[in-house]
């Protein structure tokens, strides 16, 4: 077992409709695409794959995509979408996690990396991808850059969302380099709902060394699923590494 925090039945009942969002079109056209041509023929493998928002999709296709979920509670959220002949989950974590077979594409969305809170444990992360990867596939990270620029001298805390049904801000121990993301969400009844989880940031360059130790290369980065150049402002990115054939 991972340092990564579980998610409850309740988190997972409530996850979709809390993200619709990227769950939209606008969001999942993209991603969906970016992914699809990098699988080609091939099967894929997403870690973390929770309640199927880009798996199940991505399945629809015709890609064919096996999972691995830590939380079984979202797992039988995505079960409730598809069979699990169709679209297989395995119960564990994605650092140590093994499943049958080779992959063209192994993927990893939405800054879920973060969940595992050692530097150690997602080194072993992308050990595990390359471990699944078949010569030349790929290995797929959608993670954002710490917003780090935000924070004045003193101030240990930045906002992300604020919004009449949802407050976020993300508070940082610079030394740990953890970052608590806090969510104060409206609920129906107008009381408000708090929350919150603990991740581990990590910078696009010290991703390119984990890397380098899995003996995986750094093909491509871009700063979203558009396929947009990746600079100094981008506030997140989309790494593609390459299992060497």
């Amino acid at each position: 077992m991972t340092s990564s925090e579980l998610w409850t039945r309740a988190t997972a009942d409530r996850y979709d409709a809390e993200e619709t969002e990227m769950s939209s079109a606008a969001v999942l056209g993209p991603t969906l695409a970016f992914l699809a041509e990098l699988a080609g023929d091939g099967r894929t493998l997403e870690f973390a794959i929770g309640t199927g928002r880009v798996g199940v999709p991505l399945r629809e296709r015709g890609v064919p995509v096996v999972g691995i979920e830590l939380s079984e509670h979202m797992a039988a959220v995505l079960r409730r979408k598809i069979d699990e002949d169709t679209l297989p989950v395995a119960i564990g974590d994605m650092a140590t996690t093994v499943v049958a077979g080779e992959f063209t594409l192994v993927y990893l969305v939405y800054n879920t990396i973060t969940n595992l809170l050692t530097q150690d444990e997602q080194v072993e992360c992308f050990r595990n991808a390359a471990r699944h990867l078949e010569p030349g596939g790929r290995f797929v990270i959608e993670l954002g850059v710490p917003p780090l620029r935000f924070l004045p001298p003193g101030q240990v805390a930045v906002p992300f969302d604020v919004s009449e049904q949802h407050l976020g801000f993300d508070t940082f121990d610079l030394v740990e380099q953890v970052l608590v993301s806090h969510h104060f969400t409206r609920d129906g009844d107008g009381r408000y709902r708090r929350g919150n989880s603990r991740h581990r940031y990590a910078w696009p360059a010290e991703l390119d060394l984990m890397a380098r130790i899995a003996g995986l290369e750094l093909e491509r980065r871009v700063a979203d699923w558009d396929g947009a150049p990746f600079t100094q402002d981008s506030a997140k990115h989309i790494s593609v590494w390459r299992k060497p054939t």
